[in-house]
């Protein structure tokens, strides 16, 4: 091997690694699986929407999202108010580092509200999630009367609670 090319060699390896230094400094983004929705019929204005955020290096903080089949994502809470169920809108759900977060049934959850159809078993659609600082995350739907394996059923339905 020639002196030139081995100087070249010792002199590209050190600068591979400097090079791929900012993508070690760069905390995981959060993980989303398990994405789901429940069918719901004609002329029904609003359904539910349930998933597992995983947070990555960092805590991060879900802040709302948007599809194409509603007006609007919304995230929602419900809690027990004596013998009723609430629903509530929040302005955010934290993910921890490196724990999980289930959106589901009888807890936190995603509304679509206006929708511009009615979600029917068996079919899907693009949901994209905004966060503070994992920005856009973009998953599949899958409409479903049961949760998918991996996902938490929750308590029940929406039915009962009062907005």
């Amino acid at each position: 091997m020639s002196p030139l090319r081995r100087c070249l060699l010792t002199l590209s390896l050190p600068l591979a690694v400097i090079a791929s230094l900012p993508a070690w400094a760069q905390p995981a983004a959060v993980k989303v699986e398990t994405a789901w929705a429940r069918p719901t019929v004609a002329g029904q204005a609003a359904g539910g929407g349930f998933l597992k955020i995983t947070g990555g290096a960092a805590a991060d903080r879900l802040l709302g999202g948007s599809a194409g089949i509603s007006k609007a994502v919304e995230l929602h809470t419900m809690q027990m108010d004596g013998d009723v169920m609430r629903m509530r809108e929040v302005p955010g759900i934290d993910v921890p580092a490196g724990q999980a977060v289930e959106l589901k049934p009888g807890g936190l959850h995603l509304m679509f509200t206006g929708l511009k159809q009615p979600l029917k078993a068996g079919d899907s659609f693009p949901l994209t999630l905004r966060f503070e600082k994992a920005g856009e995350v973009k998953v599949e739907v899958t409409v479903s009367a049961r949760p998918p394996s991996g996902a938490t059923a929750g308590p029940g339905g929406h039915g009962g609670h009062k907005h």
